[in-house]
């Protein structure tokens, strides 16, 4: 399997498994900085290599009227006081080609949504970067069509690459987790991510905006670990209830550290076989 180096650490193969967390969006610097390095001080103390992930545009709800995020000027201003704070890497979504270089100046991975895994273009400017170009697939595909997705991105000159499942449709307004498709994409040589929040995400079910089931987030998260993932990613907020976008699928803060607990064991379990 290739490993891909992201700061100090590598995700891949035997290394030590990988937190990608930190709230959906944006909603200020002071919040999203507290809430960042709140989840720092956990994985420093469990050992646990650290990524920073928020959202400074998104360009992808349901609703018109939805909070979107600074956008990029101003989100990219925000990120790199974060990333110049906590001294840890940084993840964030691009949803066009204008995105992709501004944000590669101070972004670490470029995250391409999972509506937009099949765009070329979008994942070839990605690709150009040199940046680490994680994926979320598409709800709507199969985890072996992501050979296609990694076959444009390595065509366009880049072998730093991650997969990440986020659950796949299943009737209206909901979505289900085939435990299947780690090993599946696994097999295509590259680190697999679980999105542990997003995948229980009910899209559209609150009325123009996504409910979700955070009950079930700790479950699949387990899960998944046994299945063989290199990291796992949770939009993680102090106060759910209170999040300006998807909340109800955002797991609790101070929950995250025994969660954690549970997963790492399991990970030191299953990663003597990878």
């Amino acid at each position: 399997m290739h490993t891909v180096k992201v700061g100090n650490f590598e995700i891949g193969g035997k290394n030590p498994l990988v937190l990608i967390a930190g709230p959906c969006v944006l909603e200020g610097l002071e919040r999203s900085m507290y809430i960042g390095r709140t989840i720092k001080e956990i994985t420093q103390r469990l050992g646990m290599p650290y990524i920073f992930k928020a959202s400074f545009d998104k360009a992808n709800r349901s609703s018109f009227t939805s909070y979107r995020g600074p956008g990029l000027e101003k989100g990219m201003e925000m990120l790199g006081a974060i990333k110049k704070e906590l001294k840890v890497p940084l993840l964030t979504d691009i949803h066009s080609e204008t995105q992709v270089k501004p944000a590669a100046k101070i972004i670490d991975i470029l995250q391409i949504p999972a509506f937009l895994c099949r765009q070329t273009d979008l994942l070839c400017s990605a690709a150009h970067t040199g940046r680490i170009v994680n994926v979320k697939k598409g709800q709507f595909m199969s985890p072996k069509d992501m050979k296609n997705v990694i076959t444009k991105i390595e065509e366009s000159g880049d072998s730093q690459i991650l997969l990440t499942e986020r659950g796949a449709t299943f009737g209206y307004n909901n979505l289900v987790v085939d435990m299947r498709s780690f090993p599946v994409m696994r097999a295509f040589g590259y680190p697999v991510v679980f999105d542990a929040t997003h995948s229980v995400q009910l899209p559209g079910a609150g009325g123009g905006v996504s409910s979700g089931n955070r009950e079930y987030v700790e479950y699949l998260a387990r899960a998944a670990v046994g299945a063989g993932i290199n990291a796992i990613f949770m939009e993680v907020h102090d106060n759910p209830a209170e999040a300006l976008c998807d909340g109800p699928n955002m797991y609790y803060l101070d929950k995250l550290e025994d969660l954690l607990k549970d997963i790492l064991a399991i990970h030191e379990i299953v990663r003597k076989k990878l």
